[in-house]
């Protein structure tokens, strides 16, 4: 029997590393976010009396399925957290840590207000509790994820925009209320009144249910009105400029983690890998699609960055998943392809031309050398499996080929 350790380390990879497709991690995962799905659609159609009255028990049933599984999520991940710290710290510590962290609060915030408005019987209330869950998305989505990095990343930024939108709304306020206070005092008599019509206007809402009448107070609010397209489009260029920045850097971490990997790049320098990336093209292929047949001649590698291939060698069939990659042999002899690749579902991957490399191997000398080294040392070795090509038996095969 599995030590405690040993449980709660495996059980730690399932909660947040094994995603890999097809893994246990990777269905747990779908299976929570098809769950998140159902409890807040539950609880959107419990909102409707005329669906509360006939499904009411069907929507009670699911919100405590939903309860008891976020709940044993929380508990789980609780249990396992201990060991996994940055910092070296005691398990309470380590508890206490991911209990006050973001999606720490948040796997709280799944279950237990929905678990008091049940236990005290208050509907309205687990209805609206029962919206909660939907944040458990950000766990599982990498989009949201980077949204919120985005977020966080451009914080001072964003709020020197706050500042900026607060003077306009102070400025145009206390302009309509010199203005336009004695002609419409019911609705630009103080300052406070005005700031609502400021802050509508340059929200670009304009419920028109307070507007200025004369004609120095009009002229005010064309100003207001221009100034609007600016305060809006100030924060969502830099909200965009900073997601596709952190979207650009997510994908730059994923392939530099792919390309350190290879054997025949993983001592390369920083400035090396860097160049190589440049040289990469991104390729998509859809479900049963082949990419290279048997005999082909071998011009390029592949990183797969999504999806999966099968690659139907004469011995063996292999499938290769996200992260890993096939065919770097290919860089240094031109040989035939020894097996059949096909994708078994949609796709995504990134080629490395054997002509590309090959010319900024002429550029850079020490990366050259490297190579060689490298080359000698992997052809040599006529014993290992699948190590990012095709078996090193199956290599020999084609170059007699």
């Amino acid at each position: 029997m599995a030590s405690a350790p040993d449980l709660r380390d495996r059980l730690y990879e399932l909660l947040e590393h094994d995603h890999l497709p097809h893994s246990a991690g990777s269905r747990f995962a779908r299976l929570i976010v098809v769950l998140v799905v159902v409890d807040v659609l539950a609880m959107i159609l419990a909102s409707v009396p005329e669906l509360d009255v006939r499904f009411g028990l069907l929507f009670t049933v699911v919100q405590i399925a939903a309860i008891a599984a976020f709940a044993l999520e929380y508990l789980a991940r609780l249990w396992s957290v201990v060991g996994h710290s940055l910092r070296v710290m005691t398990p309470w510590r380590t508890r206490l840590e991911y209990a006050v962290s973001g999606l720490g609060v948040i796997d709280l915030l799944a279950f237990l207000p929905s678990a008091v408005a049940l236990t005290v019987g208050d509907r309205s209330m687990l209805v609206l509790s029962g919206m909660l869950p939907f944040l458990k998305l950000i766990r599982y989505s990498p989009a949201l994820r980077s949204l919120l990095a985005a977020l966080h990343a451009e914080r001072r930024t964003l709020f020197g925009c706050v500042v900026i939108l607060t003077g306009a709304v102070l400025l145009f306020a206390s302009l309509l209320y010199a203005i336009e206070r004695t002609v419409q005092p019911d609705k630009f008599g103080t300052i406070p009144q005005a700031m609502w019509w400021a802050l509508v206007t340059l929200a670009t809402v304009g419920y028109g249910d307070a507007v200025p009448i004369t004609p120095l107070g009009k002229s005010v609010a064309m100003f207001a009105v221009v100034g609007s397209f600016v305060m809006i489009a100030l924060p969502v260029a830099i909200i965009a400029t900073a997601f596709a920045d952190e979207v650009r850097r997510r994908d730059f971490i994923v392939t530099w983690g792919m390309l350190a990997r290879v054997p025949l790049f993983s001592h390369l320098s920083a400035s090396e890998i860097a160049d190589i990336m440049r040289l990469l093209r991104a390729r998509t292929i859809e479900s049963g699609e082949v990419l290279v047949r048997r005999g082909d001649a071998a011009s390029s590698m592949y990183f797969i960055t999504a999806g999966e291939v099968e690659i139907d060698l004469p011995n063996q069939r292999v499938r290769l998943s996200n992260g890993t990659f096939f065919g770097e042999i290919a860089l240094l002899q031109r040989t035939k392809r020894s097996g059949t690749v096909t994708a078994t579902r949609k796709t995504k991957l990134l080629a490395l031309d054997a002509q590309d490399f090959h010319a900024l191997v002429e550029r850079l000398p020490a990366l050259a050398a490297h190579v060689k080294q490298t080359a000698e040392t992997r052809l040599a070795d006529t014993a290992g499996a699948l190590k990012g090509d095709i078996a090193a038996g199956e290599i020999a095969l084609a170059e007699r080929d």
